[in-house]
């Protein structure tokens, strides 16, 4: 299923294999797994074609066998990826600190499904604070980007690789069950259109002419690990410039539904419904979860009346939305969990009782 001459294809794809499918056709290298609804179909993709294609793709024996695989690939230069669900992803966790303070670019993608425990396999965004605030030990952060579409799901795959291969930290796609499970119309771009890129930190093997490359995670010495520390948060500001996100009619909005991923779909249809009625409502989408669009927000706050954040959690982006808003305009939730899709009718009902909330006690 390679691209023809190297052009374009238009297809439709679950929203799981246009990913795995784009993650070939970015020159993935490497990939490492383990089954788990609703993403194995990443797995059993890759597992088919990636061979063929030139790709080592390994089921391991768990998800912690996997993400010391992914170091261990990354850290010989490979262009590597992982996936899992909610579950895999925690155990996954330990792994991952090692890999962001080795500073080791891996693509992670996490296909989300309801908890806690081993939950449901209904998609759900209850792993916002796991992916943003760096869900294992120590003062890391990934950069976390979160599609909404089929497209987007193989798209983010290019983004993520070259992202994480420019600033030396790993990408996590915070995908749901829902979009890994839809299928949609997708243009999936050719093979090599993402050029491999020199990687002279490599554990490849020593020539002559240059010092050993050392790749670790250990810093006995607490001078040194506060220096590892402090570069680390260097580069974490520096990616402010990489903030993504989109914004529909919030110019004149009265309030401002603030959702990502499968729930920024949802809110799109309550804008229409809202607007329908004569409520002034926008949206912002943030796409890069990390870094967050917290300037945006906050210049909205300028004039926009309150903001409504809608997830499929008990309440977990609406802080950064409210450490955004800083106490200029009221900031409220709109949850559900466990799984639970909320309805545009009940997003919109939310809505219209928090306008009717704040003309009354204007």
């Amino acid at each position: 299923m390679g691209s023809i001459n190297g052009t374009s294809e238009t297809k439709l794809m679950k929203g799981n294999e246009a990913l795995a499918e784009a993650a070939l056709r970015a020159g993935m290298q490497a990939y490492f797994g383990y089954p788990i609804t609703p993403q194995s179909e990443i797995l059993e993709y890759l597992i088919i074609h990636g061979p063929k294609r030139g790709s080592v793709v390994l089921q391991a024996e768990s998800e912690v066998a996997a993400i010391n695989m992914v170091y261990g690939a990354a850290g010989a230069g490979a262009r590597v990826m992982i996936s899992s669900s909610s579950p895999g992803i925690s155990l996954m966790q330990e792994g991952i600190s090692y890999i962001a303070a080795a500073e080791l670019p891996c693509v992670i993608v996490n296909v989300q499904r309801g908890g806690p425990g081993l939950g449901t396999i209904q998609p759900a965004q209850a792993d916002y604070f796991q992916a943003v605030k760096g869900g294992g030990h120590g003062d890391y952060r990934l950069i976390v980007l979160a599609p909404n579409s089929v497209q987007e799901m193989a798209d983010f795959m290019f983004d993520g690789f070259r992202l994480t291969e420019q600033y030396r930290i790993p990408v996590m796609i915070l995908s749901d069950g829902a979009l890994g499970q839809m299928m949609e119309k997708v243009t999936l771009a050719p093979d090599g259109s993402l050029p491999l890129t020199q990687k002279p930190w490599a554990t490849t093997g020593k020539p002559a002419s240059r010092e050993r490359n050392f790749i670790t995670s250990l810093h006995i010495e607490p001078e040194m690990m506060e220096e590892v520390n402090l570069h680390l948060q260097r580069k974490y500001k520096e990616l402010q410039k990489e903030v993504r996100y989109e914004l529909h009619h919030t110019d004149d909005a009265d309030i401002v539904l603030v959702a990502f991923g499968l729930s920024a779909r949802i809110c799109e249809k309550v804008m229409d419904l809202a607007r329908e009625k004569g409520i002034r409502a926008g949206i912002v989408r943030p796409i890069t979860l990390y870094p967050f669009p917290s300037d945006i927000l906050r210049e909205i706050a300028e004039h926009a009346g309150a903001f409504l954040t809608v997830e499929m959690n008990a309440g977990q982006m609406v802080e950064d939305v409210r450490l955004a808003v800083n106490g200029k305009k009221p900031v409220f939730f709109k949850g559900r969990m466990g799984g639970m899709i909320p309805t545009p009718e009940e997003v919109l009902a939310e809505l219209e009782s928090i306008v009717e909330h704040q003309l009354l006690h204007a």
